[in-house]
């Protein structure tokens, strides 16, 4: 099934005009490698401000803060979980990650969003399980809510934006 406000295209998150960009963090919310630290990064010291007055953010949750320096309104941190072979609940908090990223979006008003490949990075999750899980998590927000018009999934290599290209049709 083919829902035309998802679609996945390689991408740098950072200059994507979107309203938010969700940042895959980590519990800190202090910037690290990958995408996380791409976004601190763009967005300029003064995201770094905003996330330490959050105070941190546990995996599977979701917080927001404002986009300063990026093209984007806003910034939406997640926490993924770290893959360690599936038996603790990593496909549940992976899961919560997309439906309390989208839920936020929704209650900020929020018409386009772009994700990254939450935990695919230095967490490990596998690639295919994680982008089903997005995938059918993306669907299904969707589904019932009609605010949020246009979802990314913004992938770095050719391989990540084939199993998502893979996952949608």
């Amino acid at each position: 099934m083919t829902d035309d406000r998802i679609v996945a295209r390689k991408a740098d998150i950072t200059t994507l005009d979107v309203d938010a960009i969700v940042n895959a963090a980590n519990e800190g919310l202090r910037g690290g490698g990958g995408a996380d630290g791409a976004i601190h990064r763009a967005a300029g010291p003064k995201l770094l401000a905003a996330c330490k007055k959050i105070g941190g953010c546990p995996t599977g949750e979701a917080v927001i803060t404002p986009g300063f320096d990026l093209p984007a309104d806003y910034v939406i941190h997640t926490v993924g979980p770290v893959w360690t072979g599936g038996n603790a609940s990593e496909p549940e908090l992976l899961a919560a990650c997309y439906r309390n990223s989208l839920s936020l979006a929704a209650d900020h008003d929020i018409a386009s969003i772009a994700f990254p490949a939450i935990s695919c990075g230095v967490y490990g999750y596998p690639v295919e399980q994680a982008v089903a899980i997005a995938v059918r998590e993306v669907r299904d927000f969707l589904r019932s809510n009609r605010a949020i018009g246009q979802v990314t999934f913004a992938c770095f290599g050719e391989t990540m934006l084939e199993q998502y290209r893979t996952e949608l049709t």
